[in-house]
């Protein structure tokens, strides 16, 4: 069996004495999208901070077989990880161009970093025409797309998205998902943590759900999707009495 490319076990994050995640393990296989499903307040937020480093933690992660523990965030995305925060978080005063080359800016100079800009053009076309437009102008969708592009820019191997539909109109929605589709195309792993339960099942490949910090159910999306309580709780629609 192939090492995954995220391995987490048991992982446990904390705030003072309150157990945010609590013994969480998952995996996310290269070339797959795995989804993280929960209400608000679940842990899964803090689920990706302590993956990235961000969040201090207890457990243990390896990316790509290597332990993480005491790896720094930037040794982390050195590594070929990155996170887009669901804040997005964003330089407002900078342009749109300027924002994708702060991304970038270990690639600065060479041939890799001028591909990897107009690939992010081409992925996300209304970006480039905004190229020029201060990020603090554009619409939710447009920030999204460039929180996206802008990670992107470091050319990871695993992408963690934190709620990336949120806020954004359902056709925006679909260009974002769509976005992530042709991103597993290319050989990028993601990690997505989403409230669209439909959307992220139709997605991935396999699926967690978290609830107050602990995994109550796993599986591969497609059964996740026809799964009762998964229906009941995420899908909006009531599951059928046996």
């Amino acid at each position: 069996m192939s090492v995954p490319l995220l391995s987490v076990e048991r992982l446990c994050v904390a705030y003072g004495r309150v157990e945010a995640v609590r013994d969480v393990s998952l995996a996310v296989p290269q070339g797959s999208i795995v989804a993280i499903l929960g209400p608000n307040g679940a842990g899964k937020t803090s689920l990706l901070g302590a993956i990235m480093g961000v969040l201090r933690s207890r457990g243990r992660a390896a990316f790509d077989g290597q332990p993480l523990e005491g790896r720094r965030v930037e040794q982390r995305v050195a590594d070929g990880m990155s996170l887009v925060p669901e804040k997005r978080e964003l330089f407002v005063t900078m342009s749109v161009e300027d924002n994708l080359r702060l991304g970038g800016f270990r690639r600065r100079g060479s041939a890799e970093f001028g591909r990897t800009l107009e690939e992010m053009w081409r992925l996300f076309p209304r970006l480039q025409e905004r190229r020029a437009q201060l990020a603090g102008t554009l619409s939710g969708g447009e920030r999204q797309m460039l929180a996206m592009a802008r990670a992107l820019m470091s050319r990871p191997r695993l992408l963690m998205l934190d709620e990336p539909s949120l806020g954004l109109a359902p056709l925006i929605v679909k260009d974002i998902f769509r976005t992530v589709a042709e991103l597993r195309r290319t050989g990028v792993s993601i990690l997505l943590v989403e409230q669209n339960a439909r959307a992220a099942l139709e997605l991935a490949d396999y699926g967690y759900v978290l609830e107050n910090g602990c995994v109550v159910l796993e599986g591969p999306a497609s059964e996740l999707r026809q799964d009762e309580r998964v229906i009941a709780a995420y899908l909006g629609i009531k599951a059928v009495a046996s």
